[in-house]
């Protein structure tokens, strides 16, 4: 049986292309963005791991504009006062940034997909797709396939499939700036050779047919829109056919295999609705099996075992995810039995099944839980995980004794679980724990909103800090697309924290953290909730003694860039500074531009103000760019992408622009002496959506807040320097 390298809802969930105009992930057209799923990662130790993310894009609006920063004070007519100076140590901080960002990413211990199929495991090492008989074996591989032939710059492989019988390797191949993937197939041998390639695929699946023969599924996306199937056979038969279109560009599509390889399913989806058909794995040129008619506001998902499916789904009361079943030959909805239920407030990360058990991995309350259901006699085993875990890294599997998987958190690196179904127990990777666990606190907390609703928050800190009121803050936001904040480590948050700072992630309302509801009441009509939730959450960490106004800053990307905005108009007397990562900033215009690919799959979370004059007076309320006024404004760092078709260039710079304007339109009427903000705009050239691991991006955010807060950054640099060697 073949391992997927993303399982059940990681594939779906992730490959949504979140439109969000400006979201992080990028998913998203003008900015959207998908939460990111992870391939198998390995940790060796320390060294670090990157994790990939399936990212759908976005349409592309942007002119084509040079690298080059703004800064708002370059445009004040009127004296400034002098900072504090720190030139001392920004010789030092110099000298560190050069070497950062001159040092190649093989600092790092980068693994990208991976899969075991029968005796192989098959990988990237360098420029190459090869299998190695033994995963730990770095010497000793076979070469399938040079990625330097298809010309591209730096690329990596995304994701790989291998055929059932192993006459055929499919691995998607892309680079870090650009979202464009090509899937390249090999036909293995004495003498691997490329068989075919196909450029601008998203998803991709083998099924073997009655015959024997190889048949490779997968979608293609045009224009950020992933709207057409294709089945393809290579050999002596080849052939490349269309197999379904999707109609309604506010859906796409995306194919899934169930980890038992019985059924090859087709998901078309959009953000709040579902339909699937079942595409016979022993029979894939069979006429596909209509799950359930899509039905506006149903989700769900399949999953196969014994001739039932397992259908996780929101359909009925209360309309949070609920895990139903039902005989594989009458997949009906009235045919679905109710299995399991979750607890109010839950979020279904994922779902892995086996043959006795399905496991649940669960968020409940912002904590972590792993629901093992027997399927023999329907019993419930739930197993609390360690409160410093704040997110889960799926892995792969196929043994059937043992379901193994990752718990990390911002400041913790990956650490190994395994949980053993013949003795029922939970065992963690055992060895050098990691010091951070004693020097760190976790806490985890509420905020109340102006409604009454309480907003969880989760908190880091050093457990010698002494007088937090006087240490600085970075608070962390997103609140769209029912998606989690990102909490996945980052070395750069564990150098924060062990240099004083506190870090505060806000759990607001349109995320997804308690499940579907928190995302319906952060959606359409209901977005003011989220900004409402954020401005709690930072009054709460005050009153709580946590940092204070002039201490504190802010930070998002993508689609978080709409609650930042929000909050420098309402209440910029909150912050100190603010960065920012491909933000969407102008909403009312980005959504009133129907041209753009994704603008129609983005409706179901802004609204449709080009049709709706209620969508469209709502959207002005909030939208960052509609709500500019001559104020004081908190220093703004905003780093943008030439290129980045989810989230329109041309948003981030009339913002800036615009911004700009109102600082010294403000300063005018406030007279000499007053300190202007300093509002930067780097613009880097690329066409992802958000780089995470990029060594220029980080120091220059890293090198902003400590100047905008007046402290000392060299010891920060210097082990920013030590974790980045991992």
């Amino acid at each position: 049986m073949q391992q997927k390298s993303k399982l059940f809802l990681q594939a779906l969930k992730y490959s949504i292309p979140h439109l969000g105009k400006c979201m992080q992930k990028q998913h998203v057209n003008h900015c959207n963005f998908a939460d990111h799923y992870y391939n198998r990662i390995k940790l060796k130790k320390y060294h670090l791991t990157k994790c990939l993310q399936n990212k759908p894009r976005i349409s592309e609006l942007a002119r084509n504009i040079p690298s080059r920063n703004f800064s708002c004070k370059e445009f004040l007519p009127i004296k400034q006062e002098n900072k504090k100076s720190l030139s001392e140590n920004m010789d030092a901080f110099e000298k560190v940034r050069t070497k950062l960002e001159t040092q190649p990413q093989e600092e790092y211990e980068i693994i990208n997909a991976e899969i075991k199929h029968g005796g192989f495991v098959y990988y990237q090492e360098g420029c190459c797709l090869v299998r190695s008989k033994d995963e730990e074996d770095n010497d000793n591989y076979e070469v399938l396939f040079n990625l330097e032939e298809l010309k591209l710059e730096q690329p990596f492989i995304d994701c790989i499939r291998v055929a059932p019988d192993e006459k055929y390797v499919a691995a998607k191949i892309r680079t870090e700036d650009s979202e464009a993937s090509t899937c390249v197939v090999v036909k293995l041998g004495d003498q691997p050779v490329m068989e075919a390639s196909f450029p601008n695929v998203s998803s991709f699946e083998w099924v073997k047919d009655e015959e024997d023969e190889d048949v490779l599924f997968y979608t293609f996306q045009r224009n950020l829109r992933c709207h057409d199937v294709y089945r393809a056979t290579f050999g002596d038969n080849r052939r490349n056919e269309r197999f379904y279109t999707e109609k309604d560009p506010s859906f796409f599509v995306f194919l899934y295999l169930t980890k038992d390889s019985r059924f090859l399913t087709m998901n078309i989806m959009n953000k709040t609705t579902s339909e699937v058909w079942l595409i016979d794995g022993m029979s894939p040129w069979d006429p596909p099996v209509l799950i359930q008619k899509r039905i506006h506001g149903v989700l769900y998902y399949v999953e196969h075992r014994d001739d039932e499916l397992y259908i996780l789904t929101n359909v009925g009361e209360p309309t949070e995810f609920k895990l139903m079943r039902t005989a594989a030959d009458t997949p009906a909805i009235m045919n679905w039995d109710l299995f399991f239920t979750m607890k109010r407030n839950t979020k279904v990360v994922d779902l892995d099944m086996f043959k006795d058990h399905c496991v649940l991995f669960l968020k409940h309350s912002n904590l972590l839980y792993v629901n093992v259901i027997g399927l023999a006699d329907d019993s419930v085993r739930s197993l609390k995980l360690p409160p410093w875990a704040c997110g889960f890294i799926m892995d792969t599997n196929s043994d059937p004794k043992n379901c193994p998987f990752q718990l990390c958190s911002p400041i913790r690196p990956p650490k190994y679980y395994t949980y053993k179904f013949s003795e029922g127990k939970l065992f963690e990777e055992t060895g050098h724990e990691d010091p951070i666990t004693k020097t760190s606190r976790v806490l985890r907390i509420e905020a109340k909103s102006e409604d009454g609703k309480l907003v969880p928050m989760t908190i880091f800190h050093k457990t010698d800090s002494e007088d937090l009121q006087k240490k600085p803050l970075l608070v962390h936001v997103y609140g769209a697309y029912g998606m989690d904040l990102k909490m996945n480590f980052r070395p750069e948050r564990r150098v924060l924290v062990d240099d004083g700072w506190i870090l505060a992630y806000c759990h607001v309302r349109g995320g997804g953290e308690l499940g579907l509801q928190w995302h319906a009441d952060g959606r359409l009509t209901k977005k003011l909730n989220g900004l409402a939730d954020l401005e709690a959450c930072i009054k709460t960490l005050h009153g709580q003694g946590f940092s204070q106004p002039s201490l504190t800053t802010l930070t998002a990307f993508s689609a978080g860039g709409v609650l930042v905005g929000a909050l420098c108009n309402s209440n910029p007397e909150l912050l100190r500074a603010v960065t920012l990562e491909a933000p969407f900033l102008d909403v009312l215009n980005t959504m009133m531009d129907t041209t753009l690919p994704l603008t129609l799959e983005e409706l179901e979370e802004w609204g449709n103000p080009s049709s709706d004059e209620k969508h469209k007076n709502y959207i002005k309320r909030y939208c960052p760019y509609q709500n500019i006024k001559p104020k004081h404004y908190p220093s703004i760092h905003i780093t943008a992408y030439e290129n980045d078709e989810r989230v329109p260039l041309k948003g981030i710079v009339n913002y800036t622009e615009k911004l700009k304007e109102a600082i010294v339109e403000h300063a005018k009427d406030t007279g000499e002496g007053y300190q202007a903000p300093n509002i930067i705009l780097d613009i880097q050239p690329g066409g992802s959506h958000v780089i995470e691991d990029s060594h220029k991006k980080i120091t220059a955010q890293i090198k902003f807040l400590y100047e905008e807060l007046g402290l000392d950054s060299t010891s920060v640099f210097e082990n920013l320097k030590k974790y980045l060697k991992f």
